[in-house]
């Protein structure tokens, strides 16, 4: 039968319980609620003829970037393709498999183009758009997103269904591509429409950090539970801005706090949260912290991440881990498993690990080591291509504080002030970290500690 989605647009579903169940779906996908994988399987249960249902199926999956899921995707794709066959689809529908046969072919780009060529036909489909834009995230094009969503906008007046959870991933886009000031005012929009927008809470969070406003950051997630609590585990992502915040003004009490009751309460291996605590524990230790031996659940989960290869911005974060518990054997076996990839490098995850991965993979080997000017090197080698990892400016920030750091423990005193000044100047304040930083190459400086090198720059 054909029956409409909550966009209007027709889906092939073989009982209206599954359109209802289709539209619970789409809703909680919108706004990152924890119950979406529920409301897919009832979809799935009442009509397993749904190739739309199968194709998103197989997208989720491979948005959790781990090679065990690459299986479960390829299933639901022969289950789309079958249904295609047996029971007809909407071109839209054909599309959502398509689009999963181009990422299981190693080119999630492509995905997200044929995606972008279904939401040109149907500006009003925000399910397309949100899948578009968390494909474009994973890939670091955030002019992308912008483009994606900024192209389908007047389709969205304040009677759409989905109006919010759109503003909401305007607001990130803006937020990504340096308009700080708009992107505040589209993530408050987003709450305004959609009280459990998530994702433009922690856009508008993202704003704050960007522009060094900790305290005002803080006073933004403050009381603002009913906006992320329904999440799936990105509700440890947006505890993780606020334990940014609390870092910025040195309150390390409550970093540590929040870290061991939100962000890592639950050890999962998921590699977003494991970015999250990766990134917060090198934070810290930049910062002269002893973060005991937390490092250590970490590692141990990471170990079993060494192969996947499945999204560089995972397996640095993966070779963070490895490297802060000691687990020197198999950081190297995760940098020599990116180097063989990059030698006959596949899909679009091939040519990102070649360049910028492999640079980077080294540098944090290096920095691991000790070796800081071997560090510097390899992470200005990596530099002009990091956005391309995926992640968020502030997600990728940790690579900067780690590029700075070696060079000042290097003597490059000149190049570690250069660098300070650049993040200053993208990120549109002086944050505590950069404020520290540009007063010790100063004290370095001023006492003669330059390299011989460095003072005839200077």
């Amino acid at each position: 039968m054909r029956a409409t989605d909550m966009f209007a647009l027709p889906i092939t579903v073989e009982a209206e319980e599954a359109a209802s169940a289709w539209a619970a779906t789409t809703r909680a996908f919108l706004a990152h609620g924890a119950e979406a994988p529920e409301h897919l399987a009832r979809t799935l249960e009442a009509s397993p003829g749904f190739a739309m249902g199968h194709a998103a199926r197989g997208l989720f999956c491979l948005l959790l970037a781990k090679r065990e899921m690459t299986g479960p995707a390829r299933e639901a794709l022969g289950k789309a393709r079958a249904a295609i066959a047996e029971t007809g689809a909407t071109p839209r529908e054909v599309a959502y498999a398509d689009a999963l046969a181009d990422w299981l072919d190693g080119h999630p780009a492509a995905a997200a183009d044929r995606l972008d060529a279904v939401l040109a036909r149907h500006l009003e489909d925000a399910l397309t758009l949100k899948l578009v834009h968390q494909i474009r995230f994973m890939l670091g094009d955030a002019t992308g997103m912008r483009r994606s969503v900024e192209g389908a906008l007047d389709a969205y007046g304040n009677d759409h269904p989905a109006a919010g959870y759109v503003h909401g991933c305007q607001s990130f886009a803006l937020e990504e591509t340096g308009c700080f000031a708009a992107a505040e005012f589209a993530g408050r929009r987003a709450l305004d429409l959609a009280p459990d927008d998530a994702w433009g809470l922690h856009a508008v969070a993202h704003v704050h950090d960007m522009t060094g406003r900790s305290r005002a950051g803080v006073a933004w997630l403050d009381g603002r539970d009913d906006a992320f609590g329904h999440c799936n585990n990105f509700r440890y992502h947006v505890w993780w801005h606020k334990a940014l915040f609390h870092l910025d003004l040195g309150e390390i009490d409550a970093v540590l706090a929040l870290y061991d009751q939100a962000i890592r309460a639950e050890k999962t291996d998921d590699f977003r949260d494991i970015a999250n605590g990766a990134s917060l524990l090198s934070r810290l230790e930049l910062e002269g912290v002893d973060v005991g031996s937390r490092w250590e659940e970490l590692a141990a989960l990471c170990e079993g991440r060494i192969d996947d290869g499945c999204l560089v911005f995972a397996d640095l974060h993966y070779l963070l881990a490895l490297c802060g518990g000691n687990r020197d054997e198999s950081a190297a076996r995760l940098v020599a498993r990116m180097r063989s990839d990059a030698e006959t490098p596949r899909g679009d995850m091939g040519r990102i690990t070649a360049n910028p991965g492999v640079a980077a993979a080294t540098a944090l080997a290096a920095f691991r080591a000790g070796d800081y000017r071997a560090a510097h090197r390899a992470f200005q080698s990596a530099r002009p291509r990091m956005q391309t990892i995926g992640g968020s400016h502030a997600q990728r920030d940790v690579f900067d504080r780690l590029a700075i750091e070696a060079a000042i423990r290097a003597g490059l005193f000149c190049e570690a002030r250069a660098l300070v000044r650049d993040r200053i100047a993208f990120r549109g304040a002086t944050d505590a970290f950069a404020a520290a930083r540009l007063k010790r190459i100063e004290a370095a400086v001023a006492s003669g500690r330059e390299s011989p090198l460095m003072q005839a720059v200077l």
